[in-house]
């Protein structure tokens, strides 16, 4: 059934991926209703797509729910940090790496942002012109580069150059993990030299040898402090202070090498995403482009954007809850129950699964109302919560306590970035886009997003 959603060609007005990314889901719901168990090999799984259950279990402070162990090739991707460590380990990488996102640390990493992406708009810019003012750029790939080279500059204070060996060896490591997530985990496959395993260990060891490096000249600096950034604020806590160490406030080298991991792939790949989704949006609906680009002009001139410009930017923000809804990066979550639980009437035996599909939440018509299926910023216009008829009905970056760290990071970001282009060029869809969205991890065009651009003093 999945290979079947995968042959599917949506047209371009069409919102309702569902049938691509979800087939086997849509069938089950119809079959057995809202709420069903199936079984994935020997583990049976329960799917909910009630809000209000899923805000039960994403915000239960208890450890009740926690996160369900990830296979080998997801862990030598993103690492065990902040996504995947539990309870009072959690809690303890928490509260090292929470001052970095404060909104006062955030905005100050505005000004790095625009500088980062610059280049890639002033070479946008110079193609356009040589071909007689309209170019034909695929911006997906081009996103992933600049959100790597923003991440590399603002949490970790080293340069894309630096950074693009984790970069490169993220994405194999990325592609060999979407194709493993189907896989039947065979215990100690992990340890055997095969010829996956070994390329899996060879970019490893690159990723580690990199961070390593970064690290290192951090250390080697003779500044009194490691710097206010992610990784200063890690290496901090590092420091030998058996004061600290009594706090819980120190993380290992490893720890910080792991987190490195999570913060550098989690940094760039989900806002990419973001990032290209809202541009398809944008070129789609060529109204909404122009009101966001009077809005840019109107609250930022053709300045480069600061903080204070961006908070103003209300219909950008609008626009990229609704990229949210419609083309999250994650489309399903999922967590465990530690021990016996009532869930709503439902009463869900220890170690099952429990499987929250975002995307099809976000489109249910109760929640959301008759449009649901349909690209409408307005409903964000009172704000996440009044959007739809369940407050917590957005779960893009999932809510309660272990809601994404970086979602005001990302924001800012793409808002950015976003206004800069608004600044510079129109935007519409290359006849030769196909609207063909993928999961391989997060939510991505199979094709790529091949757009026109025009620049505007053209």
């Amino acid at each position: 059934m999945m290979m079947a959603g995968r042959k599917l060609i949506l047209d371009i007005n069409s919102h309702d991926i569902t049938p691509r990314v979800l087939p086997h889901y849509l069938k089950w719901i119809s079959q057995y209703g809202e709420t069903f168990l199936y079984w994935f090999g020997p583990h049976p799984r329960i799917c909910i797509t009630d809000p209000e259950l899923a805000k039960q279990v994403l915000s239960n402070k208890f450890g009740f729910f926690p996160k369900v162990t990830p296979i080998p090739s997801i862990l030598a991707l993103i690492g065990k940090g902040l996504v995947f460590t539990q309870g009072s380990e959690w809690a303890r990488h928490r509260r090292v790496i929470s001052p970095a996102f404060t909104m006062d640390k955030l905005k100050m990493m505005t000004k790095r942002m625009a500088e980062c992406a610059q280049p890639m708009l002033e070479l946008w810019q110079e193609q356009a012109t040589q071909t007689g003012g309209q170019r034909e750029i695929e911006v997906g790939s081009q996103f992933q580069e600049l959100t790597a080279d923003v991440i590399s500059h603002t949490a970790f204070g080293s340069s894309y150059v630096e950074g693009k060996e984790v970069f490169l060896a993220q994405k194999e490591l990325q592609a060999l993990a979407a194709g493993s997530i189907l896989n039947v985990n065979v215990p100690g496959y992990k340890y055997l030299p095969t010829r996956r395993n070994l390329h899996k260990w060879k970019l490893e060891r690159r990723v580690r040898n990199t961070l390593m490096h970064i690290i290192q000249g951090r250390l080697d600096s003779k500044d009194s402090s490691y710097g206010n950034d992610l990784l200063g604020l890690m290496m901090e806590s590092c420091r030998s202070d058996p004061g600290q160490e009594k706090k819980g406030q120190i993380l290992s080298i490893n720890e910080i090498i792991d987190e490195c991991k999570t913060f550098f792939f989690a940094g760039h790949d989900t806002t990419s995403h973001l990032l290209t989704w809202m541009v398809f949006l944008l070129c789609t609906n060529q109204e909404w482009q122009e009101r966001l680009r009077e809005e840019v002009l109107r609250e930022c001139g053709t300045e480069i954007p600061n903080a204070d410009m961006l908070s103003k930017l209300k219909l950008v923000t609008m626009v990229l809850l609704e990229a949210l809804r419609l083309y999250g990066p994650v489309i399903m979550m999922q967590r465990m129950a530690a021990k016996d639980m009532t869930l709503g009437n439902l009463v869900i035996p220890k170690n099952t699964r429990i499987t929250i599909p975002i995307t099809i939440i976000h489109r249910n018509k109760e929640v959301w109302g008759a449009d649901a299926d349909e690209f409408n910023p307005l409903r964000f216009k009172n704000g996440i919560s009044k959007a739809a008829k369940h407050p917590n009905a957005l779960l893009a970056f999932s809510i309660g306590p272990r809601a994404c760290i970086g979602q005001n990071f990302a924001m800012l970001e793409a808002k950015t970035i976003t206004a800069m282009i608004l600044q510079r060029f129109t935007l519409s869809l290359s006849p030769n886009y196909i609207h063909a969205p993928v999961q391989v991890l997060n939510l991505q065009p199979q094709y790529g997003l091949p757009i026109l651009l025009t620049p505007l003093n053209v």
